[in-house]
């Protein structure tokens, strides 16, 4: 059964060498799965806010992504707080998903903030990258990468670098 992936990541890309990068991993994961990127709008966001405001931007962020899940969509969080897997115990993961019919899964990066706590809540699984914050274009990149490692090691096939 094929897999149909959904990124949903807030704000537009903008930096060329990443849109470069994530390209060449969804066109190198078309034998393997759909991908499909989904972009929401960004709130402009002042750099000194109050955390009421913060709260306030990460809702309406939250409620636009919110918005982009089907209703039978494993949910996958980026969340600096959530759970640490290898790349193989990720693949697994992916497999498992595969396996006992869950065709639709989506992947939530949320904004310069984070994601609002009903975005984390609606998830399946909080997924962290590490401790470290990195931007959340960049993250768009080491996600598709992943997706893509995943599919390959689910299939034992050699992974170029």
């Amino acid at each position: 059964m094929e897999l149909n992936i959904q990124m949903i990541a807030v704000g537009k890309l903008k930096e060329s060498y990443l849109k470069q990068g994530i390209a060449e991993y969804v066109k190198r994961l078309g034998p393997y799965a759909k991908l499909q990127i989904v972009e929401v709008p960004d709130e402009k966001a002042p750099e000194s806010m109050s955390a009421a405001e913060e709260a306030q931007v990460k809702q309406r962020e939250g409620e636009r992504i919110l918005a982009q899940l089907r209703s039978d969509a494993y949910v996958v969080a980026l969340a600096i707080e959530g759970r640490l897997l290898s790349s193989e115990e990720f693949a697994r993961h992916v497999q498992d998903l595969a396996t006992y019919g869950r065709s639709s899964v989506a992947f939530v990066i949320g904004g310069s903030l984070g994601l609002a706590p009903d975005v984390l809540a609606r998830a399946d699984l909080k997924l962290s990258f590490g401790r470290m914050t990195l931007p959340h274009q960049l993250m768009r990149l080491v996600l598709v990468e992943q997706i893509y490692r995943a599919f390959k090691v689910m299939r034992r096939e050699p992974y170029h670098k």
